[in-house]
């Protein structure tokens, strides 16, 4: 979890996207990132009960990411466990190396956690997790020039244990710099809250610790609000850094940025942080900007090289409009033929709407508020958040 209070430093503002180009070969694997996985990933992560560092449910974790990135192609010898030891028990943290093809000695890492306390945490840090698991699996084919690290800490509860082992242990040893880091992208809670109209999220801006990085965060924090902006519907506001898991690395004079929910949840740290509670569409979009901005960080090559297609849900071409919708929402698939059924739940995932093959729906009878849509055709699912305005 980032902090318990949250000093507001800026408001929304309108974005600059001036200074990036807009890249199709980005857009198009910004678009690979599925609801599906998302929403998989999300539900597995919170089957695995209270990840409390030096538990089994930990280790159960650690273990279900590793066979995650095997199964997307990634070598034994990409993978690394690194042990650490916090008062009698011991964890590990997990790093997932993609050599980069002309600085392959110098490092991108995005990151966040994947213990938790009190509760399964499926927003803190499930939805971090989820996201970084998806952008290793649509880049692990992409070349890109830089090399990139994805990082799954533990301990970053009990104070950022892990995240400070890795960094005085790994990237210093006996206080020599060992690795060439351009930039620590973290994320960490952004879930949301199910039922908000989760439209913004916060990047996070290294504004104290050490003066001499932070004009080369708010730089990185900017292209970070670029790259929302070209490969994701999401709006940006800036926030300032604190207490997760890019702070030691900042400590050490690395340039830091990060995501984090806007609309802060009050359910992290407790029993109720569970799927039921999270946003899954708001981590979607989240995992689009995250892919978007990792290309443009590590230098993805600029040739889809992969079919596109054959990577995507099929369902994500599917439109819902309008939205927000008065009394009819109409659903358009690509294909006009195939069989589906489309629900629509409240907040509490209580079944309001349920109809077969239907392409004009009646949601007259629906209050004006923020419901939540889940299309099935097939073995494939579809969820997104439906607004009813009056």
């Amino acid at each position: 979890m980032k902090r318990i209070t949250t000093l507001l430093c800026a408001s929304l503002i309108a974005q600059s996207i001036s200074a990036q180009t807009f890249i199709q070969a980005y857009k198009d694997r910004a678009d690979m990132v599925t609801q599906t996985n998302i929403t998989t990933n999300l539900q597995d992560f919170g089957n695995f009960g209270i990840k409390k560092t030096g538990s089994q449910a930990n280790t159960n974790t650690l273990n279900w990411i590793k066979n995650k990135y095997l199964a997307y192609g990634y070598t034994a010898s990409q993978i690394t466990e690194s042990p650490f030891t916090y008062g009698s028990v011991t964890s590990k943290n997990l790093i997932i190396t993609k050599t980069g093809t002309l600085y392959p000695n110098k490092y991108v890492i995005i990151c966040g956690h994947f213990d938790t306390i009190n509760g399964p945490g499926v927003n803190d840090n499930g939805s971090g997790t989820s996201i970084i698991l998806e952008a290793a699996r649509i880049l692990q084919n992409v070349p890109t020039e830089y090399s990139i690290k994805f990082i799954h800490f533990s301990g970053e509860e009990q104070g950022l244990i892990g995240s400070s082992h890795y960094v005085n242990n790994v990237v210093y040893q006996n206080g020599i710099r060992k690795l060439d880091i351009k930039l620590v992208f973290n994320l960490d809670q952004v879930g949301g809250v199910k039922g908000n109209n989760n439209n913004t999220v916060y990047c996070d801006e290294d504004q104290g610790g050490l003066s001499s990085n932070n004009a080369a965060s708010a730089v990185v924090t900017q292209q970070l609000r670029n790259c929302t902006a070209l490969y994701s519907p999401l709006q940006t506001a800036v926030d300032p850094a604190a207490d997760t898991d890019y702070i030691p690395f900042e400590r050490k004079g690395e340039i830091i940025t990060g995501f984090f929910e806007r609309i802060r949840s009050t359910f992290p740290h407790s029993s109720k942080d569970t799927f039921a509670n999270v946003d899954p569409v708001y981590v979607y979009n989240i995992g689009k900007a995250t892919v978007g901005a990792l290309q443009h960080f590590a230098t993805a090559s600029t040739t889809v090289a992969v079919n596109k297609s054959a990577s995507q849900n099929g369902l994500e071409n599917v439109k819902l409009y309008p939205n927000p919708a008065n009394n009819i929402l109409n659903i358009e698939l690509p294909d006009k033929t195939a069989n589906f059924s489309f629900e629509i739940t409240n907040v509490s995932g209580r079944t309001l709407l349920k109809v077969n093959n239907e392409t004009k729906i009646n949601v007259s009878t629906l209050e004006r508020g923020v419901y939540v849509g889940i299309l099935k055709v097939g073995d494939q699912t579809l969820v997104k958040n439906i607004l009813i305005e009056r």
